[in-house]
């Protein structure tokens, strides 16, 4: 009978004992989705950029966005963003891809990106031909209530060398 309580006992704290476990590795496979779900957004923006395509970059936004170029005040709100990306699309032709260097879920419903793109970009009023392009980029996002992420802060730096 004794031997029968112990186990019993056993049997009780089992669940205790597993569930930190479930959690981890729960909270790993979700954090693979959401990895997985941002490095799309990260690829449909480097589509977008590349072929100055505003609508399909703002669709990329939170509601309450904040794009901070280099060079420049920030952009805050979904209207000045667009502005912003409007006078960057008027600029320049952008030729450019990212490398994710991380992506770090940081609750259910946050995580940033860090990356940097390359490539080139075209000053539209200019003969010349297309110049070198780099940045070193940190996005915040946020998973919005359609399930989606999206880019709630975003600001870069260059990498080129000073000219």
């Amino acid at each position: 009978m004794r031997t029968f309580i112990a186990y019993l006992r056993a049997a009780a704290l089992l669940p205790t004992l597993l569930l930190p476990l479930a959690a981890t590795a729960a909270k790993a496979d979700t954090d693979e989705v959401a990895r997985a779900a941002i490095a799309r957004q990260l690829a449909r923006y480097e589509q977008a950029l590349n072929r100055s395509d505003l609508d399909a970059v703002m669709q990329l936004y939170a509601g309450d966005a904040v794009f901070m170029p280099q060079h420049s005040q920030p952009a805050v709100g979904r209207d000045a963003v667009r502005n912003a990306y409007r006078r960057v699309f008027d600029t320049i032709q952008l030729n450019i891809a990212f490398r994710i260097d991380e992506i770090r879920p940081l609750s259910r419903d946050w995580a940033y990106a860090r990356t940097r793109s390359t490539g080139t970009a075209k000053v539209l009023a200019s003969d010349q031909s297309a110049g070198p392009e780099g940045n070193q980029e940190i996005f915040l996002l946020h998973r919005e209530a359609d399930g989606q992420w999206r880019f709630a802060r975003y600001i870069f730096s260059t990498t080129n060398p000073p000219r």
